[in-house]
């Protein structure tokens, strides 16, 4: 398991000093670190239809940016190219121990691990993204520039499908090392160039902006037949401009939008759903055939160990202490008592539920039932 290193600077200083806030470089932040993968392992996984992946490449000034599955890389050359792969953690379990030193920050805020290979000279250019991200440098060096958010940027499109920002003032330029750790705010520009062939693994997490949840509660209201109140003007005054559009009109049509997103019964409901909802395939196998619970419980008993779905997301909602429990599950919803806390602390927080753990499955049926639920669609699987 991998561990995070801060050094003097514990998480709480981290959190009040850098998050949100301004870019650091956390040497050594994974100390005598192991890459999980191996660029040849990295490339196979840009072969497969179902795995999200990208190829850039700049020659002479020129950029070009080709999307995966591919076939073989020789046609690139030596230098100069970067192949990106989204969603690694879905698909390689080693990989996906990477995320788990983040796990500081809440599960729901939480992307993926998108991992890159670059030869000499290869990268995306100058760039920002509108979310936080870890940096983690396995093998090789590779040249990094951040900076401070800066307005005067301006956004450039040397390829129709790839942005980038105008030049920016570094307050980081560093050669980043194994084990070496970036940590980028939104809106900070950044590029990174390798000098030899080296991995980047990164850690990105999710920043939903308004137009997405408004969209995301819009279609949960449509597919829930959810109607609500009526815009209603008992009280409404006589008045001769009967095409105009009044300032009280406005005033009550707000008020109409704002009772229905500050509805507390509905919101984490919709939003849990949402959020837990994947934006990558995963790699969901069903067992064949599927087990009966007393199967399960019998391999439970003999301390076996479960193991989560990679890419999985989970999350529980509980507004309070004697509440129902809302757990969410790849976008789904389970109501639990309020009693079966730990079983929703088990699902959520762990990648792995060990020997121990296991047992509190099987103290009560309905646990045992769940669990099985789980293991038969995938989501949950014995570890060998």
């Amino acid at each position: 398991m991998y561990q995070l290193n801060l050094g003097e600077l514990s998480l709480a200083d981290f959190m009040q000093q850098y998050w949100q806030k301004k870019p650091l470089l956390i040497k050594q932040g994974f100390q005598q670190f192991q890459d999980p993968l191996s660029a040849d392992e990295l490339a196979g996984l840009a072969l497969e239809d179902d795995v999200e992946s990208r190829l850039v490449q700049c020659t002479d000034g020129n950029w070009q940016l080709e999307t995966g599955p591919f076939e073989d890389f020789t046609r690139f050359g030596e230098k100069d190219w970067t192949i990106l792969v989204q969603a690694v953690d879905h698909w390689h379990p080693p990989a996906a121990a990477l995320i788990e030193p983040f796990r500081f920050i809440p599960n729901w805020r939480i992307d993926d691990l998108m991992v890159s290979f670059s030869t000499p000279g290869g990268g995306v250019g100058p760039h920002l993204d509108q979310y936080d991200v870890f940096i983690i440098q396995g093998e090789g060096k590779r040249h990094w520039r951040v900076g401070m958010p800066d307005p005067s940027l301006k956004s450039i499109c040397p390829h129709p499908r790839l942005l980038q920002v105008t030049p920016f003032t570094a307050c980081i330029d560093v050669i980043m090392e194994p084990g070496d750790i970036l940590y980028i705010p939104p809106g900070c520009p950044h590029d990174g160039i390798s000098i030899e062939n080296s991995l980047n693994y990164s850690v990105g997490f999710r920043a939903p902006a308004q137009k997405d949840l408004l969209t995301g509660l819009t279609d949960y209201l449509i597919d829930n037949d959810f109607v609500g109140k009526r815009f209603s003007d008992a009280d409404r005054t006589l008045n001769s401009e009967i095409g105009a559009i009044s300032e009280q009109d406005l005033d009550q049509v707000q008020q109409l939008l704002l009772q229905l997103i500050s509805d507390r019964s509905q919101l984490p409901i919709w939003f849990g759903q949402f959020i837990t909802q994947p934006k990558h395939e995963l790699d969901q196998q069903e067992p064949d055939p599927h087990y009966a619970a007393d199967e399960i419980a019998e391999y439970l008993e003999e301390g076996s160990v479960l193991g989560r779905l990679g890419g999985l997301r989970c999350s529980y909602y509980q507004a309070q202490t004697d509440s129902d429990i809302q757990l969410f599950i790849n976008g789904n919803r389970i109501v639990l008592p309020a009693e079966e806390y730990t079983t929703a602390k088990l699902l959520c927080d762990s990648p792995r539920i060990d020997q121990q753990q296991c047992l509190h499955f099987i103290a009560r049926e309905e646990r045992l039932m769940l669990i099985t639920d789980l293991i038969n669609q995938g989501l949950w699987y014995f570890e060998e």
